[in-house]
């Protein structure tokens, strides 16, 4: 597991927004913030090897998942924030919603007929979790067993409407052996800083 720390997670994300406010980063950036604690622990398992698939938000993932911060600032900076690809540290990402999850169930039912020991995690939101792509891949895995979990980053929010009112009140979410399901208070605001940057 990689050894990253809190204040390492929340200092990485303020020179990011530092930089974007400069206008060094001429392209869209979905910081992470408030839920530092909550990822730590979902990493606890995490070994070498094993894949994380993530959204636009994947900053802290990619730290997390032993990604250098030097490497991974670098492509940000160069604009990429929301399409981080690294296939040497098995990280992948997808910008549209509910797109990253069903290429991690597959690559999760190829690890399991190659009987390999690496396991995949599945970062999405809530409102992700909403979506009928995120119950088949869910049923689906626990039908087959796969190794993967799915890790709902559940902010109460989608985009900038409050989940409960764009999906109805009587939300259930979904929960089972595969699904990690955590709360938190964002701190940043669904994309960029709050406030207009001049490039």
């Amino acid at each position: 597991m990689n050894e990253i720390k809190k204040l390492e997670l929340m200092r990485f994300e303020k020179e990011i927004a530092r930089r974007f406010e400069a206008g060094d980063i001429r392209g869209p950036i979905h910081l992470s913030g408030g839920n530092e604690d909550q990822l730590i622990n979902e990493f606890k398992s995490f070994q070498p090897g094993d894949f994380v698939f993530s959204t636009w938000r994947n900053h802290y993932h990619a730290l997390l998942a032993g990604i250098p911060p030097g490497l991974l600032m670098e492509r940000i900076t160069a604009g990429h924030s929301m399409n981080i690809e690294f296939p040497e540290y098995h990280f992948y990402t997808s910008s549209i919603v509910g797109g990253i999850l069903p290429i991690a169930v597959g690559v999760a039912a190829g690890l399991k007929r190659r009987n390999a020991t690496e396991k995949v995690f599945c970062f999405i939101g809530d409102m992700t979790s909403e979506t009928g792509i995120f119950h088949e891949c869910v049923q689906y895995s626990e039908s087959m067993e796969l190794p993967i979990v799915f890790v709902v980053e559940d902010n109460d929010m989608s985009t900038d409407t409050p989940t409960a009112k764009a999906w109805g009140k009587t939300r259930q979410p979904k929960c089972g052996s595969r699904v990690s399901r955590y709360h938190y208070t964002r701190i940043y605001p669904h994309c960029g800083i709050g406030k207009y940057v001049n490039f």
